[in-house]
């Protein structure tokens, strides 16, 4: 694996980076120090990231001339900045303090990414898929033997819940592909059943659902280039494994799965009352379609009598807390990454294993979460556009072979 030897990036920014963007909201009255519930652990991850990221972005060569297609990041903290100016105009009872910190970690996290990425594109997302890997694994072993079911029965690790959890699970799926297609290595796509084993055990109908539909348009994708004997092969050993696990496993299990998919959402139609939330945040744009609510407008206005802490919709509580002007942003941002990332630049299989990455976190969001709980997907488009803009680096001199030089007469 010669991508970790001679780097062009240290491994340190990444790796508090991502410990950052997955540890989550996590203040230090969660460890049991409730003296010191003030002391938010992404603050401090985030400025030992910078300064860490400093030193790597200082050591690194400067290319003169060097032009790279950013008007998607520009847009995207315009749309960050928008946001945190709509608390002006919030209601009396939003959290504009606590929404406004988790936008300015947001915007600080996307950018950070990006130039980490923009270094050495290549490395930074085989180092990302393998981090994201490897806490796909913890996670899935975490909740099966430490956590356990939570009282609905859904399963999830340290303190995260299900809807968080699934995305991890699923986030490692893609990981294990993308350590499989860089190494050529088996091994990784052999621990892809314990993680949809532990996507079920979520309970996360939509985080499910946007896994599948990810996976589906990947395969469509490159369905020109799949071959009978390997796809007979990955369906046999998944079918297997799901008849072992349905066979062996505890009641907690089946029961889970029998309530949870088949009454609730095939019988009841039950949607956890999604419907109604969204219906609220809709009347919300309606009733304020310039610039919205303003921040947390959705909880200050709605939520705060309901018991409903956010819209459970990405989307929808944008246009309910900022109006026309926010999904305007939103849309260009959105629209100018997209036509970054098409093509794939000169890395077209990691930007786009980066893209569903981030399409996948996306579709999750349209289903639960608030804005700082969408954050992987921000982090993935931002490592997807490095690896798009960023041209592939030339041989180095010393690895070059020397030109025979003529034999004199």
């Amino acid at each position: 694996m010669t991508w970790w030897r001679n780097p062009r990036v240290f491994l340190a920014p990444g790796l508090v980076l991502i410990l950052v963007a997955i540890g989550g909201r996590f203040t230090l009255d969660r460890a049991g120090f409730l003296d010191l519930a003030w002391v938010d652990l992404r603050v401090i991850g985030l400025l030992m990231a910078l300064v860490v990221l400093a030193v790597d972005v200082a050591r690194r060569p400067h290319v003169l001339g060097e032009h790279r297609r950013e008007g998607w990041l520009v847009l995207t903290m315009l749309f960050f900045l928008f946001q945190i100016a709509s608390g002006l105009w919030a209601p009396q009872a939003s959290r504009v303090g606590p929404q406004t910190l988790d936008l300015v970690l947001l915007g600080v996290l996307t950018v950070a990414f990006y130039v980490y990425a923009i270094g050495d594109p290549a490395v930074v997302l085989r180092t990302t898929f393998l981090l994201f890997f490897l806490a796909a694994v913890v996670f899935a072993l975490a909740a099966l033997f430490i956590n356990g079911p939570g009282e609905q029965g859904r399963y999830s690790a340290f303190g995260g819940g299900p809807n968080v959890f699934v995305r991890i699970e699923i986030l490692g799926v893609i990981s294990a592909v993308a350590l499989f297609l860089i190494t050529r290595r088996i091994l990784p796509l052999l621990v892809i059943p314990l993680f949809l084993l532990a996507a079920v055990l979520s309970g996360s109908r939509a985080g499910l659902l946007a896994g599948v539909a990810v996976g589906g348009a990947a395969l469509f994708k490159i369905r020109g280039r799949l071959r009978t004997g390997p796809v007979v092969a990955a369906g046999a050993v998944l079918v297997l494994a799901t008849a072992t696990v349905w066979a062996f496993a505890p009641p907690a299990f089946t029961n889970l799965f029998q309530e949870r998919f088949v009454e609730q959402t095939v019988q009841q139609r039950y949607l956890s009352d999604r419907t109604d939330i969204w219906a609220a945040a809709w009347r919300l744009a309606v009733e304020h379609p310039l610039a919205g609510a303003g921040l947390d407008g959705f909880y200050g206005l709605i939520g705060v009598n309901q018991g409903v802490e956010y819209p459970h919709n990405y989307v929808l509580g944008v246009a309910a807390e900022g109006g026309l002007i926010g999904m305007g942003l939103l849309t260009a941002a959105i629209i100018l990454w997209t036509r970054t990332v098409r093509g794939g630049g000169e890395r077209p299989q990691l930007t786009g294993l980066a893209v569903a990455a981030a399409v996948f976190v996306a579709l999750s969001s349209l289903f639960s979460g608030d804005y700082y709980d969408a954050r992987l997907a921000w982090l993935f488009a931002a490592m997807a556009a490095a690896a798009a803009v960023v041209p592939a680096a030339p041989v180095s001199a010393a690895l070059a072979v020397p030109a025979r030089e003529p034999v004199s007469s």
